[in-house]
């Protein structure tokens, strides 16, 4: 099979090497599955570096998220052949790969493998964040950074779906206008406006009462000076490339909380929260409620250019490379 592969650390544009590499070898009650589409992300990137947070062993295929077509079972699997699957799960990069049961969840008939393969991380990390990590509830004012981004759009649907009134930044129009097709009430450029000023103007000096953090560095520390007494401030990535750090005097004095989500580590500590999650999250889609914004869709043999508007900051929503 073809995958594109890692054999030393560095930049993917050097890095990374399609070439033909043996079967994956299936295990346990895992499957083995064609790949039809994969879901680029930002963390791909720094595995491909080596500046995850756990590094893959050498040499390595990268990627983990994808959505393909059973082809093999292990014993007690819970799949079968034939069925249409989504998967976080690693070696994503590739033809095929091998899916976690843990991880791998079977398609609604109604959902192609572009949408799924953009789905999951995005959609739990999301849900996970607002629901249960800050409690978002209607009518609240919920500040979306980076809106335009893949978790950024599903915050913003998410957040719409609850009855939240849902402020969303980004750097161009372009993307501020996906922001608004994705149910953003209040729109701001933070290339061209103080987001801070903008928060208080547009919440009549309330602030917001959940602040969705992709972005870490100075938007994280600018965020404490609009956010709503009792606000909730979700840490969910450091793109920018700074972690910030917060004096707990503010924490205190307008009674906020700073609330970490790592999505993935749900998986050892409460994997049953993940399963109704996703099944949650398929009755929306179902609904209309949310719906993956798919920037643009390229061939395998394309990937690294996908990887390369993802690093540039070009795209908006999910990145998809399509496997034939």
């Amino acid at each position: 099979m073809q995958a594109w592969t890692v054999h030393d650390f560095g930049n993917y544009q050097e890095k990374l090497i399609l070439e033909e590499r043996a079967l994956p070898q299936m295990t346990g009650p895992d499957a083995l599955i064609k790949v039809k589409a994969i879901g680029i992300n930002f963390f791909d990137l720094l595995a491909i570096a080596g500046k995850y947070q756990v590094k893959a062993p050498l040499p390595f295929v990268p990627g983990a998220e994808a959505a393909g077509e059973v082809i093999e079972v292990g014993d007690n699997c819970g799949f079968k052949v034939g069925d249409g699957v989504m998967t976080n799960s690693s070696g994503a990069y590739a033809e095929l790969m091998i899916a976690a049961q843990n991880t791998t969840y079977r398609l609604p008939e109604s959902m192609p493998y572009e949408d799924a393969a953009a789905f999951q991380i995005n959609y739990q990390t999301s849900y996970f964040a607002l629901v249960y990590r800050a409690d978002l509830k209607k009518a609240e004012y919920l500040l979306v950074h980076g809106g335009a981004g893949g978790v950024g759009t599903a915050a913003i649907q998410i957040g719409k779906a609850m009855g939240a009134r849902v402020i969303a930044t980004a750097g161009t129009p372009e993307k501020l206008e996906i922001c608004r097709q994705c149910g953003a009430e209040f729109l701001i450029n933070y290339n061209s406006a103080d987001f801070v000023e903008a928060v208080n103007e547009c919440t009549d000096g309330h602030g917001a009462d959940v602040i969705f953090d992709p972005v870490g560095g100075e938007v994280f520390d600018r965020s404490t000076k609009c956010i709503a007494w009792e606000g909730r401030i979700l840490v969910i990535g450091f793109t920018s490339g700074r972690i910030p750090e917060i004096r707990t005097n503010k924490v205190l004095l307008k009674n906020i909380s700073v609330t970490g989500l790592w999505w993935g580590n749900y998986r050892l500590h409460n994997p049953q929260l993940m399963h109704k999650t996703q099944q949650h999250l398929y009755q929306m889609y179902g609904e209309g409620a949310v719906k993956p914004i798919i920037h643009s869709v390229h061939e395998l043999k394309d990937l690294p250019e996908a990887l390369k508007l993802i690093e540039n900051r070009n795209s908006y929503g999910k990145v998809v490379v399509r496997v034939v």
